[in-house]
């Protein structure tokens, strides 16, 4: 038996998501999590094998640093991604943070259910459309943006400026500069703006 823990923020989709995987003889949700900060306080609890991660939460805590935390843990969890957002940053964000599979939202029940299966036992469960995108960024080689620099540009996109991306990172000023300079030769661009429209065209961060 494969014991769970549901993580997302609307209750409709851990119902749904819960109706269809307890339907299988094999599965078992154990618990349901509503932020980032419930996902880690529960991923503790006796009998869950495998976390189902959203990526988005409200609150300061997201589920790529959820995961990584999780993942630090004695006897930690598998973790795999189940969410909205394909962008190379999130994607590439998750798996570094150590989950073991990485879903959309819109997968076939049959896809979720194996891939669920695959990341309890330890192996890699990438969907279809995440394993391409991935090749895609691999075949890309110095032209892809690291974890990093996709996390700067975002703050650029919401309009931030390097001070304030500095503090949100943690970041000296000048290395946020030093990130841009990187980002704009990747991207073959020459300003803020125009690096944010062509990550998001290419993308590497999420749109809008």
């Amino acid at each position: 038996m494969i014991g769970l823990l549901l993580s997302d923020d609307h209750p409709v989709v851990r119902a749904g998501m819960r109706a269809l995987l307890e339907a299988e003889d094999d599965l078992h949700v154990v618990g349901e999590a509503a932020s980032a900060e419930e996902a880690v306080r529960l991923a503790e609890t006796p009998g869950i094998d495998l976390v189902l991660m959203d990526l988005q939460f409200p609150g300061a805590l997201q589920g790529v640093d959820a995961t990584r935390r999780i993942r630090s843990m004695p006897n930690a969890p598998r973790v795999l991604v189940l969410t909205n957002y394909d962008t190379d940053a999130d994607i590439l964000g998750a798996i570094e943070a150590g989950a073991s599979g990485y879903l959309l939202k819109d997968a076939p029940p049959g896809e979720l259910v194996a891939a669920i299966r695959a990341a309890a036992a330890g192996e890699s469960a990438l969907a279809p459309t995440v394993a391409s995108r991935l090749d895609e960024s691999q075949r890309a080689g110095d032209q892809r943006l690291t974890v990093r620099e996709a996390e700067v540009l975002a703050l650029v996109a919401a309009g931030r400026t390097n001070r304030e991306i500095g503090q949100a990172l943690f970041l000296s000023e000048a290395t946020v500069k030093s990130h841009l300079v990187h980002i704009f030769t990747k991207l073959g661009v020459g300003s803020r703006t125009a690096a944010v429209a062509r990550a998001r065209e290419l993308g590497a961060i999420r749109a809008g």
